[in-house]
């Protein structure tokens, strides 16, 4: 058994007993070592003769699955979603398509929860003044009593809701495919999307990128939302029209911008990083101790499963 491995966490040296498994298991694991995700000149060879891959953020085009080799048979996600698969690709070649269902729920949410507290303090660019030299004098906004809007409520957006309504704010949330009552029943208040934009005081968005969610936040999203509003993404680039956004906040429409997930990645010249409103962090959303455990765990278990 032949495995490819791309998440950069999880290299050959990894002590998660997951990884000991893989290792106990395989005749020979390939790892990624280029230190990020994997595009098609690099993964199409590393295809030709694996048996299964624990994917990392890789693309999995069709163009990718359709030059992989034919023994490929599960490509297991290491992470909740499948966008980054062409999964109607795959079942055409009869290749298995896993994720790791709410391994990351947790991480996520209070890896949002932090970046709504940073943009409402400012506190990214206040630890910039202070060690720069600055005493700058700061005016930042209370999320007690605000409303949050969560676009997007499944595992993630709903741990989020506990948490946010734990500091006493209000949460009202749009998902097209979960219904009112499950909502209600966790806290969340359902409302349409338009509503959610025009009524709330931090927007964070939990839905997959498809093409149905591709810049769901435009310049009419944009403009549409309360002014000084905060928004959040920790979920996938291309929710959020970037030059739109920078627009936003320049004209003082958008009060913030905290982004772990970007339209490139790695992002490199970005404007937005040229605005102290903004806060960038390097899609590290699932990666605590407890999630990568999780996450590897599922992802070895699913990839095992299938090819056994």
């Amino acid at each position: 058994m032949k495995v490819l491995v791309t998440p950069t966490s999880l290299n050959e040296s990894s002590p998660l007993p997951a990884m000991e498994k893989l290792r106990s298991v395989a005749d020979e694991i390939v790892y990624n070592t280029t230190g990020g995700p994997l595009h098609a000149d690099r993964l199409v060879p590393l295809l030709a003769d694996v048996d299964g891959v624990i994917a990392g953020l890789d693309d999995y085009t069709a163009e990718v699955i359709n030059a992989a080799g034919p023994r490929l048979k599960i490509i297991s996600r290491y992470g909740v979603g499948s966008d980054r698969v062409d999964v109607a690709a795959a079942a055409a070649r009869g290749i298995v398509v896993k994720v790791t269902p709410g391994a990351n729920a947790v991480a996520v949410a209070e890896l949002a929860l932090g970046l709504m507290f940073g943009l409402a303090r400012g506190i990214p660019a206040l630890d910039r003044a202070v060690r720069a030299g600055g005493w700058p004098r700061s005016h930042g906004m209370e999320l007690t009593g605000k409303v949050l809007g969560i676009v997007g409520v499944g595992a993630i957006g709903r741990e989020l809701a506990k948490r946010a309504e734990g500091i006493g704010m209000v949460v009202q949330g749009f998902d097209p495919v979960v219904d009112a009552e499950t909502m209600t029943a966790a806290g969340i208040k359902p409302v349409t999307m338009a509503e959610l934009l025009a009524s709330s005081d931090v927007v964070s968005l939990h839905v997959p990128l498809l093409d149905s969610t591709r810049h769901i936040i435009d310049r009419a999203a944009l403009g549409s939302m309360k002014t000084g509003a905060l928004l959040v993404n920790t979920a996938r680039g291309g929710l959020i029209d970037e030059d739109a956004a920078y627009d936003a906040l320049t004209a003082g429409r958008l009060g913030g911008l905290a982004l772990d997930a970007y339209e490139v990645e790695p992002p490199s010249g970005s404007r937005l990083f040229e605005l102290d409103s903004v806060i960038a962090t390097p899609h590290t959303g699932a990666h605590t101790d407890e999630a990568t455990a999780k996450m590897a765990q599922m992802a070895v278990d699913n990839l095992l499963a299938v090819l056994a």
